[in-house]
């Protein structure tokens, strides 16, 4: 079955990405000559707008903010995005990554996805897990003297940014050709737990491949707790707000090679009537477990997944979409409609990484397909957006595409978008990401409220003070039992978000200075509730 776009998973090496790319150039060349399908742009639409809560109002007139999950990826593997290379000092990773979370405020995004488990390994200190190399710059294991997670956690936090720690359950470490240990065991960290383990271990490709890798097998069920519990020792001690997986379970397939886990089949596949339908079980078995572990440690916590952006084609499964690319679920056993049915998930954020019109995978296919999944559950739909696909051959040279493609997600419903990847937002390549965000990004948003998550929306916030200054009116308040604060302005016929804080003080630097101004203060609590606002404050002309 041929890829609908080999670039549509591309957390893969670097290495691997050349190649695929290289490939999708000669396999595509014909898509990307034909002509994409027109989409007007809808610079009308707003993030699902409506009153916060229903019927506020500040000074008088109705409180609007749009509802939107706005995030990045931030990839630690083979030091993608962060850090920017190997064995930095300290002080030099903290700032890269305040860095990042500065270029994220810049954009009105309110959420990182940050790579805290690339390969089997840890950026916290884990008692399952080596420390990362591509943080350390080393392979022994050895401790770098910080906490990482800790302090991540907490500047995202200090900005309101959501942060959903990005694990890869079964990777065992990276390939050799990007100075991973590739296939060989002794080339681990002396306290990785697959050398502890051996009898967990499965190589793919075989060794004399030159992507091979050793991977943790999803087939052995006690590899599979102790894989949970590596992942939730994190929930448990740090302070995160999601739990997130990309596409990484079962590898992708290679031609010629069968995933070598034939003994554990025997040993635990005796009910299923094929290795394939019990590789989808173990996958499923993962998915439910994280689902209720996670709730059960910290009900808060949301649990997503982004999956390769096909479940199946309609011409192998009437239910499928209008596609003909690689299917997740025969494929690398994800099935991840599955998943949406059973609300395991809170959020699902397929990686839609292709262009509108694409023969195999058009995206303005694809996007209602997703949006009719998740109809009727309480999973939310987010986007997976190919920001690192600017600039390439055919529709992709059209710095428009991305903005079409957020203009699209808001007709159908969508609640946000996820970009890839943290470099790809910061270089803004032919000006594509500015292009989008001054369309769709030009204002503050709340994360989307989700109604399975605890509910307990704080009381009213209290206006202590609003002056101006030079950088614009600064305003505090009070306020008990709140997660973070939402500040609206009133502006014209509406007071509108204008701001969104965790503590309890916040500048308007886009405040204009020849008019009084009249502004309200709510709170909200971890899982995006929100309480009523506050009585309205005024400031005077400068």
């Amino acid at each position: 079955m041929p890829a609908a776009d080999p670039p549509a998973h591309p957390r893969r090496t670097r290495a691997l990405v050349a190649v695929v790319a290289a490939l999708a150039l000669a396999v595509a060349v014909g898509a990307w000559s034909v002509r994409e399908r027109v989409v007007d742009d809808d610079r009308g639409a707003v993030a699902a707008l409506g009153p916060a809560p229903a019927g506020a109002s500040c000074a008088g007139r109705a409180a609007l903010a749009p509802r939107e999950l706005r995030g990045m990826w931030i990839t630690t593997v083979n030091n993608i995005d962060w850090p920017s290379r190997r064995g930095l000092p300290a002080e030099t990773a903290r700032a890269e990554f305040r860095g990042w979370l500065d270029l994220a405020v810049r954009r009105n995004h309110n959420a990182v996805f940050v790579h805290v488990r690339p390969s089997g390994d840890a950026l916290w200190p884990s008692t399952y897990a080596p420390w990362s190399e591509w943080l350390t710059g080393r392979r022994d294991g050895r401790d770098p003297g910080w906490d990482p997670m800790e302090f991540m956690v907490s500047e995202a936090h200090a900005r309101n940014l959501e942060f959903h720690a990005w694990f890869n359950p079964y990777r065992g470490g990276q390939p050799a050709t990007v100075g991973g240990p590739g296939p060989r065991l002794d080339q681990l960290a002396p306290t990785h737990p697959l050398r502890r383990h051996p009898d967990w271990v499965v190589t793919y490709p075989s060794a004399d491949r030159p992507g091979s890798r050793l991977y943790f097998n999803p087939g052995i069920p006690e590899a599979r707790a102790f894989v949970e519990d590596s992942m939730l020792e994190a929930v448990q001690r740090y302070d995160v707000d999601g739990v997130h997986f990309d596409d990484f379970f079962y590898p992708y397939p290679e031609a010629g090679q069968d995933f070598p886990d034939d003994a554990a089949f025997a040993r635990y596949g005796r009910r299923f009537a094929d290795k394939h339908a019990w590789r989808r079980d173990n996958v499923n078995t993962l998915v439910r477990e994280m689902s209720e572990r996670i709730k059960a440690i910290k009900p808060w916590v949301k649990f997503g997944i982004s999956p390769f952006g096909i479940w199946r084609n309609k011409r192998t499964d009437p239910a499928g979409s209008s596609t003909t690319g690689l299917q997740s679920y025969d494929d690398i056993y994800a099935d991840t409609r599955l998943w949406v049915r059973q609300q395991w998930l809170d959020y699902v954020v397929p990686q839609l990484y292709w262009h509108i019109g694409f023969d195999k995978a058009d995206y303005a296919k694809l996007l209602p397909w997703w949006a009719a999944t998740v109809k009727g559950t309480r999973v939310q739909l987010y986007i997976g957006q190919a920001d690192y696909r600017v600039g390439e051959r055919g529709a992709w040279r059209d710095p428009a595409e991305l903005d079409r493609q957020l203009a699209l997600n808001r007709r159908h419903g969508v609640s946000g978008s996820v970009h890839f990847s943290a470099r790809q937002v910061r270089a803004d390549k032919l000006g594509a990401v500015s292009r989008y965000s001054a369309a769709h990004y030009a204002g503050p948003a709340l994360v989307p409220a989700m109604a399975q998550l605890p509910a307990a929306a704080p009381a009213v916030p209290a206006i202590t003070g609003a002056r101006r200054d030079a950088g614009g009116v600064a305003l505090t308040w009070r306020g008990d039992g709140a997660a973070s604060f939402a500040v609206y302005r009133v502006d014209g016929d509406a007071a509108r978000l204008v701001g969104t804080a965790r503590g309890t003080g916040w500048v308007d630097r886009t405040a204009p200075a020849d008019r009084p101004l009249s502004y309200c203060v709510s709170g909200l609590d971890r899982s995006g509730n929100e309480g009523r606002l506050s009585a309205p404050v005024s400031v005077d002309v400068r």
